[in-house]
Order: C-alpha cells, then sequence, then structure tokens
C-alpha cells in the first residue's frame, strides 16, 4: 500500500492511478472495520483529520474521471461519514513533502526500470515530477 504524493496524481501511469483508487477504498474500509489501515505506510493518515485522507481519495477519483475511467465513487464513500472536503494543498502536510515527493519518484523509477512503466508513462510521469519539485 501507497498514497502517491498528492501532487504527482495527475501524472500517476494508468496502472498506479487505478491502483491507488483501490487502495483508498481499501483503506477506508479498513478503518470503518478495524479503526486503522494497518499498514506501515499508510497509518499515518491517523494523524490527520478524515477530511485530508477524503480530499486525497476525491483528487484520485477526479484525476480517473478527467481521463476518461469510470469511478465508483460508492466503493469509498460507504465506508466514510459525509464530511467536507478541504483545500487540497492542505492535505497530508508534513507528511507529502518534498522528501516523500522524492521517494514516491524512485519508486515509480524502480517500476520503470524494471518494464512495469511504459516509457511514454514514465515521460509523463518525469516531466511532471520535475515540474513540481522546481516549485
Amino acid at each position: 500500500m501507497r498514497l502517491w504524493h498528492k501532487y504527482l496524481i495527475p501524472y500517476l501511469p494508468r496502472k498506479q492511478l487505478i491502483a491507488q483508487w483501490r487502495e483508498c477504498c481499501c483503506i477506508a474500509r479498513n478503518i470503518y472495520k478495524n479503526g486503522t489501515p494497518n499498514h506501515i505506510l499508510v497509518n499515518k493518515i491517523l494523524n490527520y483529520p478524515d477530511d485530508e485522507f477524503n480530499t486525497y481519495a476525491m483528487m484520485v477519483a477526479r484525476e480517473m474521471e478527467k481521463r476518461g475511467y469510470s469511478v465508483d465513487k460508492w466503493r469509498f464513500w460507504r465506508w466514510r461519514r459525509d464530511i467536507n472536503t478541504i483545500i487540497e494543498t492542505t492535505v497530508f502536510r508534513g507528511w507529502h513533502d518534498q522528501r516523500y515527493l522524492r521517494q514516491c519518484y524512485y519508486n515509480l523509477e524502480e517500476k520503470y526500470d524494471r518494464g512495469g512503466v511504459s516509457e511514454e508513462e514514465w515521460k509523463i510521469f518525469e516531466d511532471g515530477y520535475n515540474r513540481i519539485f522546481r516549485n
């Protein structure tokens, strides 16, 4: 499990974006049923208000819709309370920082190096990463 850096969502390859939606739904279900996502890479979300995770998940859903993918939002919302979303730039502040951005970059770079991401997808991701990292 991984929650990709919030600023990388628009640049994620198709497979990672769709998997991210599944992860958000799985995390929501685990929190609802167990009170925790119970995974070292995402347990940090418990340190943030619920609104931030909800907003993050809707950022993923919105990007999927933008690309023309079908999104069943009920898969997420059936496990969550109907909470207002917050400003996206405040989502996971202190976690989704420059260091985490680099960690996500290297994670996807390894997938690219192993043939799990196409050359075209990697170029889009790398260009997006470079734009973000310079800001």
